[in-house]
């Protein structure tokens, strides 16, 4: 009996989807995109409509074969990637490649549960060509982009570079906070907080001063502020005026794709790429005991703050449950951002059943972290607003006037449950005052004065990043994570104590881009365009008109450049290393495989030596005095001693500080088949049972990327 057929394009979601899909289906997985650009060449016809030339993906030639003959066999196919642009496309080739004359759906999936799949089935629809062809002319455009100014930047500038619409942009907003730190000047302020109390010394608030004269003041240098803290010292206080009010404090909306990356970057402290590969992991699903494996939420690439009926509903009985009726939030109407699919969901827990304290003991740490984190916003979203008494006291000194506030809670709806974390830069100085009344005496315990300056403005973290990008309108919810791994890779940026510093490559290249460039790196220009493929998607726009309207001016530009920008000169990085041959210092320098050391007496001495970056481990053999340091094979980099050839130690998994509870030896960073990481003995021999998970081991550790 023939068999209907599912195609995902991740094997994690196909098993899922195999364990509780009707008895009379098979399903299958693409491993993503099967057809793509070519590598090696543009791959698009300028001449011809910008016709694109897509070929296989090598390596997926197998699968293809083994989805042709799956697909022959089946009664009926339904094709079921990813409801987004990217999704659609994979769709798309998949029709095009796998048709065998049988009937072909695209049925759509914002979770992967049964009953999103019952209901997918009993509606299935069309491929949406419109989608398709906004990711076709989104990857044009970057082709186009790429493949045409990359190589103007490594005959300019330097090898292994690259530009693009939306990285691009993001460097210039790093190098452009990086220039008004630089250029900040700090100015000098001061502060006077009195330490006030009515009855007894014990319940003393602070009262911070605001006017004089009744004008706002503002102490700009010590003369200035040892006058006013003298005659506060010597004066009386009295409660002039006390307001109250109430205060009502509304719950965030649940996750859409950005704000999750940054609440889970200043909550969880997880890099962007980390929150998107462990949300997909939560999306296609995981084995939570009796209920076996199931989508933990909903789809995790989206801009719309929209939930079902069915949702809420759950959501609200769960609530009346737990915490009372009085806890039930009225219904919301969030706003999403102008040109927001509201097909789409918000990022939620696909049943709010599902406590995450319950199945804890069934996830990794970060999954249940990221998975709690999601739960609580979505449960916070239905709930009561919290309600808040605000008071208020003016406080007359003389001539002088101080402000003391404090805030209560008089009902905590949603904060039952969860609160938006903070930005680094904002505070809450919020605090209880003892009872006032206009009319009071007070008396006065202390002063403080404090000398203060104006601070530039932060350098962008993650999360801030994320947040400009989408405040601007560049990019969209897929495309941050990739981003910022582009821009790292790349060197024109690098992260230190979790902000991003602009390096030298990165103002250069950022400069010459702005000169030469505007339109690429104009934030305004970018936010245009998305909202163009926006239209696309809409239908409003032809996607080739769109290719041609920026393809003509850009090429003009381009063919100018070739001739106007002069080469760049980067200075070379200075190290501490001596040239074995002739005694001067060595540089780093960049070639077609990486970084390497050479030297500074070049072209004269053209001594070199590979570049060793130090892991900061002393080498694990016994006895040895050497470094664990990064080296680099024909394919990816592995690890090794400082002192080869005198020390032969080498391994492909990363040594960790910590040692083996059964043998001593070092642990190591190792890769599953699935590619997850565990700790485990350097030893192989040693066993299992030296085996731990990172968390359990006390650390941190960061996936070793691929060469």
């Amino acid at each position: 009996m023939s068999k209907n057929l599912i195609i995902v394009e991740s094997p994690a979601k196909a098993r899922t989807i195999q364990k509780f899909a009707p008895k009379n289906f098979l399903v299958k997985a693409s491993m993503g995109h099967i057809r793509d650009l070519p590598k090696t060449r543009l791959g698009v016809d300028v001449e011809n409509e910008f016709a694109p030339h897509y070929v296989v993906i090598k390596g997926k030639a197998p699968i293809i074969k083994e989805l042709k003959l799956a697909v022959k066999a089946a009664k009926e196919v339904f094709l079921a990637p990813d409801p987004d642009r990217e999704g659609e496309a994979i769709a798309w080739h998949l029709a095009a490649l796998v048709d065998q004359g049988r009937a072909i759906h695209r049925i759509y999936l914002h979770e992967i549960t049964k009953p999103a799949l019952s209901a997918a089935l009993a509606s299935p629809s069309e491929i949406d060509i419109n989608k398709v062809n906004a990711q076709q002319a989104r990857r044009i455009l970057d082709r186009l982009v790429g493949y045409k100014l990359s190589p103007l930047l490594w005959a300019k500038v330097t090898g292994g570079l690259s530009a693009g619409r939306v990285q691009s942009v993001a460097v210039r907003l790093i190098c452009e906070r990086e220039r008004e730190i630089l250029a900040f000047v700090p100015e000098e302020y001061w502060t006077l907080a009195a330490r006030l109390f009515k009855d007894s010394p014990e319940v003393a608030f602070d009262a911070m001063l605001v006017q004089k004269n009744q004008e706002k003041i503002k102490i700009t240098n010590e003369e200035q502020a040892r006058t006013a803290e003298r005659d506060l010292a010597s004066a009386s206080y009295a409660v002039r005026e006390v307001t109250r009010k109430e205060q009502k404090k509304n719950p965030a909306p649940p996750f859409i794709t950005s704000t999750l990356q940054q609440e889970a970057s200043r909550r969880l402290g997880f890099r962007v790429s980390k929150t998107m590969q462990i949300a997909q992991q939560l999306y296609e699903g995981l084995d939570v005991g009796s209920e076996g494996t199931v989508g933990l939420i909903s789809y995790m690439r989206t801009d719309s703050t929209r939930i079902s009926e069915a949702a809420r509903a759950e959501a609200l009985e769960f609530i009346e449950g737990r915490f009372g009726s009085e806890y039930q939030g009225p219904p919301r109407k969030y706003k999403s951002r102008p040109g927001a699919q509201e097909a789409h969901e918000a990022i939620r827990p696909t049943s709010v059943l599902r406590d995450p304290e319950e199945i804890k003991n069934l996830l990794t740490r970060d999954q249940y972290r990221l998975y709690r984190l999601i739960w609580e916003r979505f449960l916070a979203s239905q709930m009561a607003s919290c309600i808040l008494n605000i008071e208020t006291a003016d406080i007359s000194a003389g001539e002088y006037l101080l402000r003391a506030s404090g805030t209560s809670v008089k009902f905590p709806g949603f904060t039952r449950v969860y609160e938006e974390a903070k930005d680094e830069e904002q505070t809450n100085g919020d605090k209880v005052l003892p009872p006032l009344e206009a009319g009071d005496s007070l008396s006065l315990l202390n002063l403080d004065l404090k000398q203060k300056f104006t601070q530039p403005p932060p350098r962008y973290n993650e999360a801030t990043l994320v947040k400009t990008l989408e405040e601007k309108g560049i990019g969209r919810p897929s495309t941050y994570a990739p981003i910022v791994e582009t821009i790292l890779k790349r060197e024109y940026v690098k992260i230190l104590e979790k902000r991003f510093f602009p390096t030298e490559l990165g103002f250069v290249v950022t400069d010459l881009l702005i000169k030469h460039f505007q339109d690429i790196v104009n934030p305004d220009f970018t936010a245009e365009m998305e909202e163009k493929l926006d239209q696309i998607e809409e239908g409003h726009v032809n996607w080739v008109s769109v290719l041609r309207d920026f393809y003509g001016p850009f090429s003009r530009v381009l063919a100018d450049a070739e001739t106007q920008v002069e080469k760049v000169v980067l200075e070379p990085e200075m190290t501490d290393e001596v040239c074995p041959k002739c005694g001067k210092p060595m540089v780093i320098k960049k070639g077609r495989f990486g970084k390497f050391l050479a030297c500074s007496g070049y072209p004269e001495c053209r001594s070199t030596k590979p570049f060793l970056k130090e892991v900061g481990l002393p080498c694990p053999n016994e006895g040895c005095t050497g470094q664990v340091i990064e080296r680099r094979g024909k394919k990816a980099k592995f690890y090794g001693c400082s002192r080869y050839p005198e020390c032969t130690f080498s391994s492909w998994d990363k040594p960790t500080d910590k040692k083996c509870a059964r043998c001593g030896k070092v642990m190591v960073l190792r890769a599953t088949r699935g590619g997850k990481f565990y700790l485990a003995c350097i030893d192989r021999e040693c066993g299992k049972g030296a085996t731990v998970k990172p968390e359990e081991a006390g650390q941190e550790v960061q996936a070793p990327q691929e060469g």
